[in-house]
């Protein structure tokens, strides 16, 4: 597999202190595999897809909020059904470095202060519903902001995206260079592949591996078998389709992979602790609280 890896740099640094940029564009052109030394606060306005951040894979939908720490490799890989009547899908994105945070804290002791016993996650972060709701609202209204107003909005935001509690983990770092490549592989295969069998025999020569080999190292890097990080992304992916489309149990089953919809009923319930169609109303019933 190619290595796609594209490091980049934040825009005119000697002229701005961070990058804000609501993003519209076809999915087509949208970054591939990429890192850069910045954090990047990203919302999803437009489009649902898989985020690939660090060692995880995970589905992602329209109003999803996520923190992705400096030089963690990600891709936002949306899905095409997904985008707008001219096939574009939209994003608002802030990049900032890390240097810039603790310059604030240096210079305004308020929002040392609000700061100062915070650890800097080293982590992907997904926000949960209310903080999501608040970094929305301010990305948004950074459109109509000059620079200086946008700079005031960011002094706003710093303490809410690091010293949120409601956020689940999204993605952790590879240490090694080389295994974050060979994961991202393993990754990049099962977005392609999980609605059909995926033989160990393949996915081990996909990485250059013997199949006792592969099993091997991915249990270590992962905690689990491969077996189940497929199960665990089409759980996942089910779980989106369950939230955001109106496709029955029966047909999401099949969509996500599982020949057997009892069966696929049986895993989900085990490992979700609800059944898909009580997922789905549990889920309904919270959108509109």
């Amino acid at each position: 597999m190619e290595d796609v890896v594209i490091p980049y740099e934040l825009p005119e640094p000697e002229n701005h202190s961070f990058f804000f940029i609501d993003q519209r564009i076809d999915t087509r052109l949208e970054a591939k595999l990429h890192r850069h030394d910045a954090w990047e606060l990203y919302c999803v306005q437009q489009g649902k897809g898989t985020r690939m951040a660090g060692d995880t894979l995970l589905p992602f939908a329209e109003g999803d909020v996520a923190l992705i720490p400096p030089n963690m490799h990600h891709h936002w890989d949306y899905n095409p059904t997904s985008a707008d009547e001219e096939g574009c899908i939209r994003y608002l994105m802030v990049a900032f470095s890390h240097s810039f945070v603790l310059h604030c804290m240096a210079v305004f002791p308020e929002l040392r202060n609000r700061l100062a016993c915070v650890t800097f996650p080293t982590e992907v972060l997904k926000f949960g519903t209310e903080t999501a709701r608040i970094i929305r609202q301010a990305l948004s209204a950074m459109n109509g902001m000059d620079e200086l107003e946008r700079l005031c909005g960011m002094f706003r935001l710093l303490p809410v995206i690091f010293t949120a509690k409601d956020y689940t983990v999204a993605g952790k770092p590879m240490r090694i260079e080389h295994e974050v490549r060979r994961m991202q592989q393993v990754s990049a295969y099962v977005m392609a592949h999980y609605v059909h069998l995926i033989p160990l025999d393949d996915i081990a020569a996909e990485v250059g591996m013997n199949r006792s080999a592969f099993c091997s190292w991915f249990k270590r890097c992962k905690g689990m078998t491969f077996s189940q990080f497929v199960t665990q992304y089409r759980l996942n992916t089910a779980c989106e389709l369950l939230e955001h489309s109106q496709k029955s149990v029966s047909e999401i089953g099949y969509l996500v992979g599982f020949s057997d919809i009892p069966h696929f009923v049986r895993v989900f319930t085990k490992e979700k602790g609800v059944s898909p169609g009580r997922y789905r109303k549990e889920n309904l019933a919270k959108a509109r609280v």
